[in-house]
């Protein structure tokens, strides 16, 4: 069908023993045609880095990956392991050398400030990242990326980037006649910058909708950038004064609550009625470790230091118990544990 770039990684289960086993049984395709991606954590021990490297080799039964990511520099402790002088970075470097790998690059799950030290270490040739119509806090370091001709791969848009396989109805009629997925896979497709999105499939039937999108990467269409322009409105409308604008200027938090992120979820819930995927990221929250860092809402003490850091005047105690009893429900974890 056209897909000829696998992502996987060393941590999501035994998934590299089957895109292993499946790529020593397909005909399909020649090996030249295809591109494999695996990923290993930051490690403080190069040797440790070496190791995952044969064995990753042996589980995909390859003689060489085309592409390798640092899996998560989400921490600037992360940053260090990988760039001090006998760090985790050294090994890769080395496979690169020999011809076991052919491209190095990092994702990031981490703040906007480790990503753009990361990019401006000049020791990667690409980035996976989250950066979505619905979420456009990393629209810097995209910048950066290009600037420095980096190849740069979206995470699970249709996914993280809201559940938008399984849309509510209010965003189904806002987006109309798009669907909620192709107009936000269009906003990302239009910019060149963007080399790369995950499709993130879950069953065959989801392919008939989304491989058409994927040669339109032509410029917006006028109805597409007036579409946008009008879900941007409604959202202004409907939250009016309580609504936020993510500046991040609210943090650091006294009680670690992801301040941002909670009123971004609420935004989204409130406007668009996306209360499955605010369920859904907020869930995440105090169980994912530096995946998804940070507090809920509901541990927030009203200290009051937000506030006058606020260029908006949110009442943001008020807001944060708010999203807290719109979202909270079910526990979740990273998708390996």
């Amino acid at each position: 069908m056209g897909i000829n770039h696998l992502e996987t990684a060393r941590g999501y289960g035994q998934s590299e023993e089957f895109l292993g086993h499946f790529l020593q049984q397909q005909t399909l395709v020649s090996r030249e045609e295809l591109y494999i991606t695996t990923k290993f954590t930051p490690t403080p021990d190069p040797e440790i880095m070496n190791q995952w490297i044969d064995q990753s080799l042996e589980r995909l039964q390859l003689d060489y990956i085309d592409c390798v990511a640092i899996h998560g520099i989400n921490t600037w402790e992360h940053l260090e392991w990988i760039t001090q002088p006998n760090g985790c970075f050294l090994p890769l470097k080395r496979a690169l050398d020999e011809g076991k790998i052919h491209h190095i690059g990092f994702s990031t799950h981490g703040s906007l400030e480790v990503i753009l030290a990361a990019i401006a270490t000049d020791l990667f040739e690409f980035i996976n990242l989250h950066y979505y119509y619905f979420f456009q806090r990393n629209a810097p370091a995209i910048a950066l990326a290009s600037q420095k001709d980096m190849g740069v791969f979206i995470i699970s848009p249709g996914d993280k980037g809201g559940l938008l396989y399984t849309p509510s109805p209010l965003l189904e009629k806002l987006c109309a006649p798009f669907s909620p997925l192709e107009l936000t896979y269009r906003f990302l497709l239009s910019d060149r910058r963007i080399t790369t999105l995950s499709a993130g499939l879950s069953h065959p039937r989801e392919f008939e909708g989304s491989l058409s999108l994927f040669d339109q990467n032509d410029p917006l269409t006028l109805e597409e950038s007036e579409k946008l322009d009008q879900l941007e409105e409604h959202l202004n409308t409907v939250l009016n004064s309580d609504k936020c604008s993510q500046c991040y200027q609210c943090l650091p938090c006294p009680e670690s609550i992801n301040i941002p992120e909670i009123l971004r979820l609420r935004n989204l819930a409130v406007a668009y009625d996306m209360n499955n995927y605010g369920k859904y990221r907020y869930g995440m929250l105090e169980n994912a470790g530096h995946w998804f860092p940070g507090k809920k809402g509901h541990r927030c003490t009203a200290c009051g230091e937000c506030l006058p850091r606020c260029p908006e005047n949110l009442e943001i105690p008020k807001l944060l118990k708010d999203a807290h009893q719109k979202l909270n429900g079910t526990k979740r974890r990273r998708l390996w544990e």
